[in-house]
């Protein structure tokens, strides 16, 4: 039973326990034995964002220290995942680069680990249902994230419904959406037209930020299907 160390992000914590619990829940079924390292921390993304970079070191060491004793490490957010493996070895020099660097090389997201492990029996999800995805910008254009979570949802039963731009960003981008929501708003607002043109029932993604950006929008125009983290719908299925 392959060992996994569950980094849960801030944004998991605070505001969608339920992609946390359901990552938790698709690892188990799938074989895992999944562990919590209390220690853990922001991974510093946000720092990063803001133009923090010292700030941000200290948590990508923190990160590191933490999760370094385990054989992989899986996070239900591409985004912060991408932080771990793109910008910490940019942030960190010397040792604490070589070892920063181990520990991304055994860092994953939940899609891309789940639908990799080797000879892994059908988690056994059922999703009845009609679905839409859209690719988050970290987890496609930094990890190459595309298929993965696409295969998962086939295995599952669901019916996936492309909209017309699934790599087109939905404007969350971290702090951009809260610097600059004279853009940041219209681009959610045609990310959520464009699924509401699928007719599916939910707009699936492997990160909380653009769920919660999606969610909020839609909650103010009524427009489009509901936002729900591939790790959420898939455990509701279990």
């Amino acid at each position: 039973m392959p060992e996994v160390a569950l980094f849960v992000t801030c944004l998991v914590d605070q505001f969608a326990p339920e992609a946390g619990i359901g990552a938790v829940r698709l690892l188990e079924a799938a074989g895992c034995r999944v562990v919590f390292p209390p220690g853990q921390t922001c991974c510093g993304q946000p720092a990063v964002n803001t133009g923090e970079p010292e700030a941000a070191a200290v948590l990508a060491r923190r990160f590191v220290e933490v999760f370094e004793p385990y054989p992989a490490v899986v996070s239900p957010s591409g985004s912060c995942v991408a932080m771990v493996h793109h910008w910490y070895p940019q942030l960190l020099d010397g040792a604490w680069r070589d070892r920063a660097r181990a520990v991304a090389e055994r860092t994953h997201e939940l899609s891309g680990y789940l639908d990799g492990i080797p000879g892994r029996p059908p988690v056994g999800a059922r999703v009845p249902d009609t679905v839409t995805f859209h690719d988050a910008c970290h987890g496609l254009r930094v990890l190459g994230a595309k298929e993965e979570p696409r295969r998962l949802l086939a295995e599952a039963g669901a019916e996936l419904v492309e909209m017309a731009e699934p790599e087109i960003c939905c404007g969350f981008g971290g702090t951009f959406a809260a610097k600059h929501p004279e853009m940041s708003v219209p681009m959610a607002d045609d990310k959520l037209a464009q699924a509401a043109a699928t007719g599916a029932r939910w707009l699936v993604a492997c990160d909380s930020g653009c769920l919660l950006h999606l969610a909020g929008r839609r909650r103010r125009t009524g427009t489009g299907p509901e936002p729900v983290h591939l790790a959420e719908l898939l455990a509701r299925g279990l």
